[in-house]
């Protein structure tokens, strides 16, 4: 953590700070203040300035973690790096439930962060420890979980932890990882993406696992295949729409029946789509070509696509188990996640569209429909091809009336790959 970090923080840490914080949070103030004129006033009253530009960088983290944490941020206190790495607490009541499951006495959250998963697991009254490296994070984290007196929080090294704190003889504990996937450079901070690399390694984890504790570990969503362990239940997670994470399951936190999962969470609840079987193992459907491209077009969720589960969601929920019935579901090319059905078919794992037209994917034409249609307002989605949609979208539209789309037509281009040959499908979302 940074040194300007751990000052900003110092602040609200103290007994008059936090309560300022916490005064102008539940009057509302803060929302529709005028921030400068606001501190002005707060040093007028006599508050250092350091308290002051604490408590207001608080306010405004508050303000932005309201989505994760809902009601929760009234008693807590963020990082602004903290805070875009911390687990949505709808997604953390998952992680908590399969410990509830597992029937653990006690989970050690290892790389605890602002400690959302801890706030969680406590939630459904298991103890927890909080383990985090960082010692303003961790004072932080102490804040988040005061209101549960079986949560704590120790300042220490995830796997030294481990070696110095065996597991009391007859109490049954799980462990839920967070490890730190990002290396701070001197122009910022880069994404790790070698498993052994992650602190702590991927290596550790498993270690654990062959000790036989229930476990999860939180990875990101680009997680290969290939280096999933055998004896893992991966669970990809999608949330309002995008990925936020890979989970590795083991033991008892894991399902024995399944192999890989997508999660998707929504505002009208969660549904998962599930298999038992192992990568590169899904069924076989019908690959048409572009002659497919009729009906209705589906676009999987990133949860789904990540976990290899497409051909999985065509045959179990539009195909009927035949893998056969190329009305229901075909692809257009084997290697674009991209099907087409001729019936529609509402999902929570898909996004469809009806097909209007297929165009050849050439400036000229499209440039030319765009004008036809009279359009003003243009979406575009891709897959398979290498354009970006933003650039795309500036030479198409160049020249058109985009201040008063109202007054034109709204057009959404998908742009495929099929085989070697590139196609725009005019589509009407539905």
């Amino acid at each position: 953590m940074s040194d300007s970090t751990a000052s900003e923080l110092a602040g609200v840490l103290t007994p008059k700070g936090f309560k300022l914080l916490n005064e102008l949070w539940r009057s509302g103030e803060y929302a529709s203040a005028d921030t400068l004129a606001l501190a002005e006033r707060l040093r007028g009253q006599g508050y250092a300035p350091p308290i002051v530009n604490s408590v207001l960088t608080q306010l405004k983290l508050r303000t932005q973690a309201a989505a994760k944490f809902g009601p929760f941020v009234e008693q807590m206190l963020f990082t602004d790096a903290g805070l875009q790495q911390a687990t949505s607490l709808q997604v953390a009541a998952h992680h908590a439930r399969r410990f509830a499951r597992a029937g653990v006495d006690e989970v050690i959250d290892l790389g605890s962060g602002l400690g959302a998963d801890s706030l969680a697991i406590a939630g459904l009254d298991i103890a927890v420890t909080a383990v985090e490296i960082d010692e303003t994070t961790a004072a932080a984290t102490t804040i988040n979980l005061m209101p549960f007196p079986h949560a704590s929080v120790e300042v220490a090294d995830a796997m030294q932890w481990v070696t110095d704190h065996p597991a009391a003889e007859g109490t049954a504990r799980g462990y839920w990882l967070d490890p730190a996937r990002r290396e701070t450079l001197s122009s910022g901070t880069v994404r790790i993406f070698d498993p052994e690399a992650f602190s702590p390694p991927l290596s550790f984890v498993e270690e654990l696992a062959d000790a036989g504790y229930p476990l999860g570990v939180k990875l990101g969503p680009a997680l290969a295949h290939n280096v999933i362990p055998d004896t893992a239940e991966a669970q990809w997670v999608s949330l309002h729409g995008s990925v936020v994470e890979a989970v590795l399951w083991f033991n008892l936190a894991q399902r024995s029946d399944i192999r890989r999962a997508a999660l998707v969470i929504d505002a009208s609840g969660a549904a998962e789509l599930t298999s038992s079987t192992n990568f590169g193992s899904s069924p076989q459907v019908p690959v048409t070509g572009i002659a497919g491209a009729t009906g209705y077009l589906y676009e999987p969720n990133g949860a789904v696509i990540r976990s290899g589960l497409v051909t999985d969601l065509m045959v179990e929920r539009f195909m009927n188990d035949d893998p056969t019935n190329a009305a229901a579901g075909r692809q257009l090319d084997e290697h674009i996640a991209y099907f087409c059905s001729d019936v529609y078919q509402e999902t929570p794992f898909a996004t469809g569209y009806r097909i209007i037209e297929v165009l050849p994917y050439k400036i000229k034409t499209l440039r030319g429909y765009v004008k036809e249609h009279n359009v003003t307002r243009l979406d575009i989605k891709k897959r398979g091809v290498d354009v970006s949609p933003e650039e795309l979208r500036r030479t198409l539209m160049q020249g058109r009336n985009t201040k008063k789309p109202a007054s034109g037509e709204h057009l959404t281009l998908v742009l495929t790959r099929v085989g070697d040959a590139r196609y725009a499908m005019v589509v009407q979302p539905i």
